[in-house]
C-alpha cells in the first residue's frame, strides 16, 4: 500500500502527518509506504491513499485515489480512527 500525506507545500505539515501516519500503522501491523507530498503533486502520484485536511481534500476532488481527511496531524488518535476505519470498509 503506497499512502501520500499532502498539505499545501509537501513541506511541514505533511511531514508531520507523515510521520505519524508511519507510526499510527506500525501500532496497528499495517505494513505502508508512506510519502509526504504537496497538493498540486498529489494528483499525478501513484498512491492508494491519500491523507490530509478537508480544505485540500476539496482540491484532490477529481483524483481517482481514495482521500481520507484529518483535523489534527498531530492526533494520532484520530488518524488511528480514520484509518482503522478506512481499512475495515476496505479490506
Amino acid at each position: 500500500m503506497r499512502i501520500l500525506t499532502v498539505c499545501g507545500l509537501g513541506q511541514g505539515s505533511s511531514l508531520i502527518l507523515k510521520m505519524n501516519v508511519e507510526s499510527v500503522l506500525k501500532n496497528i501491523g499495517i505494513t505502508a509506504e508512506v510519502e509526504n507530498s504537496d497538493v498540486s503533486t498529489a494528483l499525478f502520484e501513484k498512491a492508494d491513499l491519500i491523507i490530509t485536511n478537508k480544505e485540500l481534500a476539496e482540491n484532490l476532488e477529481n483524483s481517482a485515489v481514495p482521500i481520507l481527511i484529518v483535523k489534527n496531524y498531530f492526533d494520532k488518535n484520530e488518524i488511528r480512527n480514520v484509518l482503522v476505519d478506512y481499512l475495515k470498509k476496505y479490506k
